[in-house]
């Protein structure tokens, strides 16, 4: 696990690795294209936060928006998380900047800016996102196939 966390005040440091993990084993990584993590908003020993991310969709000249919203805290036994992605639509791809100031504009958990990654595909490069965020890099290779 990544001590450094991108968010030094939460409560939960891996928790948006965690769900980067789970995104990792549900959306075949060679067709994500970016992933936002937006700031989490914590309250004492719990955060909420949001994880966006952008894949190839069917239809080439589309992405298809995930998003996976979570909650994490921290207890006496450990932590606990829990998390849903869901599949929001598709969009062109030249769309996606006004859809995620949509996000934050609309977003009932009071979001800051999200911190864009680009990913293209490159399976390394999403496992060094997860890693920076204290989840588990996968080796190369052991990704979730298409």
């Amino acid at each position: 696990m990544n001590a450094a966390s991108p968010f030094p005040d939460s409560p939960v440091p891996d928790a948006v690795g965690r769900v980067l993990q789970e995104i990792r084993e549900r959306v075949d990584v060679e067709r994500i294209d970016r992933v936002w993590v937006f700031p989490p908003l914590i309250r004492g020993r719990r955060e909420w936060g949001l994880v966006a991310v952008s894949a190839l969709a069917s239809e080439e000249t589309q992405r298809t928006l995930f998003t996976a919203r979570y909650s994490a805290e921290l207890q006496g036994s450990g932590t606990s998380l829990e998390f849903e992605i869901t599949a929001e639509g598709e969009v062109p791809p030249d769309r996606l900047p006004r859809v995620m100031d949509g996000v934050v504009r609309r977003s009932d958990l009071q979001l800051g800016d999200a911190r864009e990654t680009e990913i293209g595909g490159d399976r390394e490069v999403y496992s060094a996102l997860v890693e920076e965020h204290g989840g588990v890099k996968k080796p190369s290779g052991q990704e979730k196939e298409a």
